[in-house]
C-alpha cells in the first residue's frame, strides 16, 4: 500500500493502570494495561487506541501530547483521591494512587482546555468532576441502604438511567430513558464541577452522566458502555468527533500543499 492509500484514522489515547500484573513471562511486574473490552469499540468505531500509562507531568508533557491526540478516553479504576476534592477519606475509599490521580486530571483539564474530545468512563467521569471542582459521594450504600451499584466480584449490574431531554448524551443515544446499563461503581457525582451539566441519573437520583455543552464532545458517564458490545452509540459519536478533529488539524497542511504546487518552480 502506498501512501497515497492509507486511508487516515484518529488517533485515541487511553489512559491506563499501573500496577502490579501477573504474566506467565515475566512473572509479577509493575505494568501499564488496559483489559481489552475498552480497545475493541474503539478499534470497531475506526480509530487507532495507544495508552497513556500514568507518568509525570513536568516539562509541559501533557501540554506536548494532546495536540497530538484526536480524542482522549479516561477509563475507570480506582476511587479518587478525596484530598483532590478538600474531604476526608471514607473507610471504604481505595488507598489513593497518587501519580494516576495527578496524569488523569492533567490530562482531563487540558483536553477540555484544548477541547479535545473526551469520554470519561466510570473513574472517568468522576475525575472529569473533580478535575473541574466538583466533589464525589465516597460510598453509595451510606446514601441508599443497598449495593444496586456494585455487586462486588468484578460484577456488573444493568440498571435503568433516565437522560435528560436535550442533551448530548439523549441525542446520541436516542432516548431519554435506557433501561440497562451495566454499573460496577460506589462512588457517585455529588457536587457539580464548573461548567459541568448532570444529563442522567439512576432511579433514587444519583448522576450517571455529566457533559460539557460547549465542547466538542465532552461526556461522562458512571456506566460502562464497553461492556455493552452491541451499544455502539457513545463510541461511534465519540470517535466521529475525533475524526473531526483529526481532519480540522490535518487542513492546514493540506492546503499549504495545494499552495505549493500552484508556485513556480524555483
Amino acid at each position: 500500500m502506498t501512501p497515497s492509500e492509507v486511508i487516515p484514522r484518529p488517533v485515541v489515547g487511553l489512559t491506563s493502570y499501573l500496577d502490579p500484573a501477573v504474566t506467565e513471562g515475566c512473572g509479577t511486574v509493575e505494568a501499564a494495561f488496559l483489559p481489552s473490552n475498552y480497545l475493541a469499540p474503539v478499534l470497531a468505531a475506526g480509530a487507532i487506541p495507544v495508552l497513556l500509562p500514568p507518568q509525570g507531568t513536568d516539562g509541559g508533557v501533557v501540554e506536548q501530547l494532546l495536540p497530538r491526540l484526536d480524542g482522549v478516553i479516561v477509563v475507570g479504576g480506582w476511587d479518587v483521591d478525596p484530598a483532590r476534592y478538600g474531604a476526608e477519606p471514607h473507610a471504604e475509599t481505595d488507598d489513593p494512587h497518587l501519580l494516576r490521580d495527578a496524569w488523569d486530571i492533567a490530562v482531563v483539564r487540558e483536553a477540555v482546555r484544548a477541547d479535545v474530545p473526551l469520554l470519561g468512563i466510570c473513574r472517568g467521569e468522576q475525575t472529569l468532576n473533580v478535575a473541574l471542582g466538583g466533589s464525589l459521594h465516597q460510598h453509595l450504600p451510606d446514601l441508599d441502604g443497598g449495593v444496586v451499584y456494585q455487586l462486588g466480584d468484578h460484577r456488573f449490574n444493568p440498571i435503568p438511567v433516565d437522560l435528560r431531554p436535550g442533551s448530548r448524551v439523549a441525542q446520541l443515544m436516542g432516548a431519554t430513558r435506557l433501561d440497562a446499563v451495566p454499573v460496577s461503581h460506589h462512588q457517585a457525582v455529588d457536587r457539580l464541577g464548573t461548567g459541568l451539566l448532570a444529563s442522567a441519573w439512576s432511579a433514587d437520583g444519583v448522576v450517571e452522566a455529566v457533559e460539557l455543552p460547549h465542547n466538542r464532545f465532552c461526556i461522562g458517564v458512571q456506566w460502562h458502555p464497553e461492556q455493552s458490545p452491541t451499544e455502539t452509540a457513545l463510541f461511534d459519536a465519540f470517535v466521529q468527533a475525533a475524526r473531526e478533529r483529526q481532519l480540522a488539524r490535518s487542513l492546514p497542511l493540506h492546503l499549504d500543499t495545494a499552495l505549493a504546487a500552484t508556485l513556480p518552480a524555483s
